[in-house]
């Protein structure tokens, strides 16, 4: 039997949420990283309990840093292994689907009732997913024309909306992506309620509420993903195949560095001059890190400019987020080099946490924006 996103999402839309003093997870399954993170409900307040990282490189061998790609039994030992040394008292959690094992797009359709649309949108998804619609679990989300209604968790509610315009959010993963992801939990003794793409747990962690469109960069370790998010509402997407690796692999051939030296380094000084290192050293590395940024700050103004061009708005705001954006120096050189407001997502602001963690939070959040948000939707739905 195949799986949609009506079961996986719709089997907890039914209950409150999740009751005071219990806790739950949002676990984000990276390219290079496993980050868990553990809130409770406290009187309507998200309190982190713990969170955590574990690199994935190591089980195959690898540098700390490299994107991999593991098996569903080495996933779910490294899940576990996670686990263990974050101190995780709960088994109940969120889970998060990569951006790019899914397809996220708008489409237009033209106006009409709810039966016919529920009829239409399977049928022009053909046009959009290379398999059988058969073979993928599919949703949709009505875009509303003018609203001010919280949409950040549209997912959820996607079956019982009600027309109100021509665009359409169309959301796909493959079942077998589905069945892997089940298959990985059960191995490590998780009861996942719901799966989510990471898009939308992103955009739930990071952003207010505001009606003005808003950009979300996530620089992850392979790719970089980017979301023009208007109303809460995913508007525009697109992914651009470079990352954080390729910025430790550039800079490690500038520099004749081992890759492990070379991601230590930038996680350490990033675009920031050190004494550590001559003035023709740190131009170096500042060259080798910023011939990877250059590109997605190239991309970025790219997509400004066509969600301008399209809807006839400007994005004045960009919101960088993901292990990448933890690059020291990165929120100056991204001012400097968008014409947009820049700052850098603060997904543990929407938690109640230990003062003395404040400014490790700070530093490492943009890395666990998914794992937040996940949890985030957890806490509220159950």
């Amino acid at each position: 039997m195949g799986f949609s996103f009506s079961d996986l999402f719709g089997k907890i839309t039914a209950v409150s949420g999740a009751g005071s003093g219990e806790s739950v997870l949002g676990i984000d399954i990276g390219a290079s990283s496993i980050k868990v993170v553990q809130l409770r409900n406290s009187h309507g307040a998200a309190v982190l309990e713990t969170y955590g990282e574990i690199a994935l490189a190591p089980y195959a061998k690898q540098p700390v840093g490299k994107a991999i790609k593991l098996t569903p039994e080495q996933l779910a030992k490294a899940i576990t292994d996670l686990v263990k040394e974050a101190n995780v008292t709960s088994n109940k959690a969120g889970v998060s689907i990569p951006f790019s094992a899914s397809l996220v797009t708008v489409i237009d359709l033209p106006q009409v009732g709810e039966d016919q649309l529920k009829r239409m949108v399977p049928i022009e998804a053909r046009k959009y997913i290379p398999v059988p619609v058969s073979e993928v679990a599919l949703d949709w989300f009505v875009i509303p024309k003018d609203t001010e209604s919280d949409t950040f968790d549209h997912l959820e509610t996607a079956q019982t909306a009600h027309p109100k315009g021509e665009e359409v959010l169309l959301v796909a993963v493959h079942n077998d992506i589905l069945r892997s992801y089940q298959e990985i939990m059960q191995n490590a003794s998780i009861s996942a309620s719901f799966y989510e793409v990471e898009i939308f747990s992103a955009v739930r962690s990071s952003l207010g509420h505001g009606l003005a469109p808003v950009m979300i960069v996530d620089i992850g370790a392979s790719t970089t993903k980017m979301y023009v998010v208007e109303r809460g509402v995913v508007r525009l997407t697109h992914l651009l195949t470079v990352g954080g690796q390729h910025m430790s692999e550039y800079l490690a051939r500038a520099m004749t560095w081992e890759f492990d030296k070379a991601e230590r380094i930038k996680r350490e000084r990033g675009l920031v001059d050190s004494g550590a290192f001559s003035t023709d050293e740190n131009d170096r590395i500042k060259s080798a890190l910023l011939s990877t940024l250059t590109r997605v700050f190239t991309e970025v103004d790219r997509v400004l400019l066509s969600y301008g061009q399209r809807y006839n708005k400007n994005i004045s705001h960009v919101v960088f987020a993901g292990g990448g954006a933890s690059l020291p120096g990165l929120l100056d050189t991204a001012q400097a080099s968008l014409n947009a407001e820049v700052e850098i997502a603060q997904p543990f602001s929407r938690t109640e946490a230990p003062a003395f963690l404040a400014d490790a939070l700070r530093q490492i959040g943009p890395g666990f924006a998914v794992a937040v948000g996940l949890a985030l939707r957890k806490l509220k739905r159950g």
